[in-house]
């Protein structure tokens, strides 16, 4: 850990360790065995001619070499790469060493039959991202977006100072604020669901040329769809050049991105709230703030959430940006591109939990917001020259501007004084009396 090189496997190795099951390079391997075994499979089932006679349940064997996968056989595909130079030919390599092994060596030619790399990567990256999000990135955000709500709701009747433009503006309530970034994160959690998870299948240059050369009375096009959709879970891209055009797993990105950016709206927004008072935070036993001043609780959570999204955001714009452009039929620049899918999700979960985190060390300080609603009574302004609107009164917002704009203070007896002094109604001028910073919040959800 003290040598890793980035901090995901070294500092927060602690906070990521679930993304080693799917973006390691020991997931990768085993995502590509999981592929060809199952497109093996899937032939037996068709069934090819040449495969009719391999039992049934030698299949059984085949899933079990899934199941059993470990660390163990990702070394020895390692292995075996020393000479091949070709990742995704060692992992045929040891898959046939594997048939030898379940006296299944008659059928070994037809793993990877009619294949080539791309097709094997393009369909074993889409679904180690599909799983990592399914498994850890949905839950994790679920459980931040339920924080929130939470608070939203516990705070729904705390009346607030806004600010726009960072000045004094009409009074909201603490839990509505909350509420707008649960709304957010919901509508693009939405739009992210609704991407598709697609994967290249075709063969050398995404026509299936092999496939229908050898056996042209097979309906592969078909075969391809289902096995991509059934046996994985995945959508199917054609036609295709030799790899899967990236388009969707762009926008997913880009979908993360926006939540990300999100957050980092949510993390600023809180860290400004701690500034000015408006929450305490939890004192944790043991932990300093400051090597110099002793008194310090920083918002480091929120801070650290910040950092890391924004590295992410860089990392996912990047690869949504290049993905997609690939020279005619195929280039390599996909291929190390695509091993730092892990970098920004790490990121992005790094973030996920130091905003959790920090949420959890809030300590409402009402006293601060109730203040502060006091020291501003020009923010009923508004309300007053609305009703003064309602009731047919002569440029309200011209008499309210003289009493307001540009003043060091305006309390409330500033307020009564020209509300006494108007050629209204006496009920008109209770009404309006009624207004305070405190209760003229409006009803934000």
């Amino acid at each position: 850990m003290l040598k890793a090189i980035s901090p995901i496997d070294g500092r927060y190795a602690s906070k990521t360790n679930e993304l080693v099951e799917f973006f390691s390079e020991y997931a990768l391997i085993k995502y590509r065995v999981l592929i060809e075994v199952y497109y093996f499979s899937a032939l037996r089932e068709l069934p090819l001619p040449q495969l009719e006679a391999m039992p049934l349940e030698k299949l059984d064997d085949l899933i079990r070499l899934i199941n059993r996968f470990d660390v163990k056989d990702a070394e020895r595909i390692k292995e075996i790469e020393k000479v091949t130079n070709h990742d995704v030919k060692a992992v045929e390599y040891f898959i046939k060493e594997a048939f030898d092994q379940l006296d299944l060596g008659a059928y070994k030619e037809f793993i990877h039959f009619g294949l080539t790399s791309q097709d094997i990567n393009n369909t074993a990256t889409p679904l180690l991202f599909k799983h990592a999000i399914e498994q850890v990135y949905y839950p994790l955000f679920d459980d931040l977006s339920n924080q929130l709500n939470q608070l939203a709701n516990d705070w729904k009747e705390i009346p607030m100072l806004a600010r726009t433009h960072g000045q004094p503006a009409s009074p909201t309530t603490l839990g509505k604020e909350f509420h707008v970034f649960v709304e957010r994160l919901e509508v693009q959690l939405a739009q992210l669901k609704s991407i598709s998870f697609k994967a290249k299948f075709g063969g050398a240059t995404g026509n299936l040329n092999a496939h229908y050369v050898t056996y042209p009375d097979i309906d592969w096009k078909a075969f391809c769809d289902n096995f991509v959709a059934s046996n994985l879970g995945l959508e199917r891209s054609h036609p295709t050049t030799q790899i899967e055009h990236y388009d969707n797993l762009a926008a997913i990105f880009q979908a993360m991105k926006r939540i990300n950016t999100i957050l980092i709206d949510l993390s600023r927004d809180i860290w400004t709230y701690i500034s000015m008072d408006y929450f305490k935070q939890k004192v944790v036993a043991g932990e300093i703030g400051s090597s110099a001043m002793p008194h310090k609780v920083n918002p480091i959570d929120f801070e650290n959430a910040e950092g890391n999204l924004g590295l992410a955001n860089a990392i996912f714009t990047h690869l949504a940006d290049k993905l997609p452009i690939s020279r005619l039929q195929r280039d390599l620049t996909d291929s190390t591109v695509l091993r730092n899918l892990g970098v920004p999700f790490g990121h992005t979960i790094i973030a996920f939990k130091a905003i959790q985190k920090g949420l959890g060390k809030l300590l409402l300080n009402a006293a601060k917001l109730e203040m502060d609603l006091d020291n501003n009574w020009m923010v009923v302004a508004e309300a007053i020259q609305n009703i003064l609107r309602r009731e047919g009164f002569d440029k309200p917002y011209e008499a309210l501007l003289t009493l307001t704009r540009g003043k060091a203070a305006v309390t409330k007896a500033d307020i009564h004084q020209f509300i006494d002094q108007l050629a209204v109604k006496d009920t008109i001028k209770e009404e309006m009396k009624r207004i305070s910073p405190h209760n003229y919040v409006g009803k934000g959800f």
